[in-house]
């Protein structure tokens, strides 16, 4: 299969490692699990002996040809449903009704966006359990730091799956990856536009970013924020609680 570097493929091809990613979405015999970014389908093998179906959305052409010959059985069943296409831009609508799980190797570009599409939706996943840089993984688990940790943090909890090493991966990555899932997700009551503004100007105190000034100040002390505090040193809960006193929020 030719690897095509601009859809940032890396293929994982251990067994042993693909158990342990579908072992950690805790996937139960009734669910749906939305896939992205099947490959060669090595961890749909396990996610299809784990779940009741699972819907897989691949972008390369070839792979999905490939996927529709590896499992022909599965898709005449309709055990398995293969979507070419971008997962960006594709629509729940229609496709999932209730629950499902989001799974998947992700292109490393595209991670933060995939996060944000699908905990943002109105048909949100249960859970989510994602290959990541391992990067990425640390900045999500610190409960200050990032926009991303931040907003994770507002509508699930995320939890450390393990390391996989960048020699697991075919082509080599240059870094090493690990497995993210985010749990018990939720509607968030969080405005996200109050981070994003807070987290403008990074070489900028919050107060200057968010203007907050003169009576305004007082906030800052009620929600335990120092006031020569930047963005990145507040927790979830410092964020809830200037939302709260801003008037930001749902």
């Amino acid at each position: 299969m030719k690897i095509k570097k601009f859809l940032g493929q890396h293929f994982l091809r251990n067994k042993k490692i693909l158990l342990k990613i579908a072992d950690f979405a805790q996937i139960e015999k009734g669910d749906t699990v939305l896939e992205v970014g099947p490959g060669e389908g090595g961890l749909t093998e396990f996610l299809l002996e784990k779940s009741k179906k699972v819907i897989a959305v691949e972008k390369d052409a070839q792979l999905v040809e490939f996927l529709k010959q590896k499992f022909k059985k599965e898709i005449i069943s309709n055990k398995l449903q293969i979507i070419e296409g971008d997962i960006l831009e594709f629509s729940l609508m229609g496709t999932i009704r209730g629950n499902y799980t989001l799974v998947g190797n992700i292109p490393y570009y595209i991670t933060g966006e995939i996060f944000r599409k699908f905990l943002e939706s109105e048909n949100g996943p249960k859970s989510i359990t994602f290959v990541v840089q391992k990067e990425v993984a640390e900045r999500i688990l610190s409960p200050k730091g990032s926009i991303l940790s931040i907003s994770i943090r507002a509508f699930g909890t995320p939890e450390f799956g393990g390391v996989i090493k960048a020699g697991s991966f075919t082509p080599t990555p240059k870094v090493d990856s690990a497995i993210i899932a985010v749990r018990n997700i939720h509607p968030s009551s969080l405005d996200l536009t109050l981070v994003k503004k807070g987290f403008s100007h990074k070489r900028k105190l919050l107060k200057s970013n968010l203007g907050i000034e003169g009576a305004l100040l007082g906030i800052l002390g009620r929600c335990g924020i120092a006031e020569k505090a930047r963005a990145e040193e507040l927790s979830l809960e410092n964020w809830l609680c200037l939302a709260h006193h801003l008037n930001f929020g749902h």
